[in-house]
């Protein structure tokens, strides 16, 4: 038996978690686990995460131009 079925353990891709830098695992790539995985995208619904760009919405946006 391999230390790997032993354990449950997935195989590591040889980097680290972004979120708490121990080696990650190809089945949460590029986390290490799914809780990891899972604070990550708690962050971006709440909005602590932004793209760059402009940070307001155009007031004409959505409309159709009448002219075509």
């Amino acid at each position: 038996m391999t230390e790997q079925s032993k354990t449950g353990e997935e195989t590591k891709t040889g980097g680290k978690c972004p979120e708490c830098s121990k080696p990650a695992v190809q089945k949460f790539r590029p986390f290490c686990s799914k809780r990891c995985a899972d604070v990550d995208l708690g962050r971006w619904f709440n909005e602590e995460y932004t793209l760059p760009g402009d940070s307001e919405i155009p007031d004409d946006i959505g409309e159709a131009d009448p002219s075509a």
